[in-house]
């Protein structure tokens, strides 16, 4: 290899680093377009400066190399501290829903807007958005709270004389 090669190996090289550094970190496509602008450059430089095959090579070369380094540059990411590495769950003491609406299950409200089959009723003197299973229920009307899934609490009709 001649001195020839040095400069558009080095573009070559600096463009693949900032592909990484892309992955790594969030630019927007700014370091994209950098590392474009550098390996286009470092191609164009093989073509004018060495000659045509050296850039054929190049291009060649950019061919098997850039998604290979995106490949690892994406297991970089995984290993690194910028990846979230925990999950959010019980376990962690994160919760999705109101764990309060557990209690909820089979005490009895009312109905303080019309049901259809969602709507709000009010048990305990506390407002709670619930919903049916399909049923329609009128406002005023007592219900018990069947079911509570996650954040959704489902309700029934209060059975006369129960």
């Amino acid at each position: 290899m001649n001195a020839q090669w040095t400069i558009p190996l080095i573009f070559q090289l600096a463009g693949i680093l900032v592909l990484v550094a892309e992955v790594l970190l969030p630019s927007g496509g700014i370091l994209t377009i950098i590392a474009a602008g550098l390996l286009g450059y470092s191609i164009y430089l093989a073509f004018t400066t060495i000659s045509v095959d050296a850039g054929v090579w190049l291009i060649a070369a950019d061919i098997i190399i850039l998604p290979i380094v995106a490949v690892v540059g994406f297991k970089m990411l995984a290993r690194s501290p910028l990846a979230l590495r925990s999950s959010l769950g019980k376990s962690e003491g994160v919760f999705s829903y109101d764990e309060k609406l557990l209690a909820l299950e089979g005490k009895e409200g009312v109905a303080v807007t019309n049901l259809r089959p969602s709507g709000t009723v009010k048990i305990d003197s506390r407002r709670i958005d619930v919903v049916t299973r399909g049923d329609f229920i009128e406002k005023g009307e007592a219900v018990i709270v069947s079911k509570v899934e996650g954040s959704r609490v489902i309700v029934r009709k209060k059975a006369a004389g129960a």
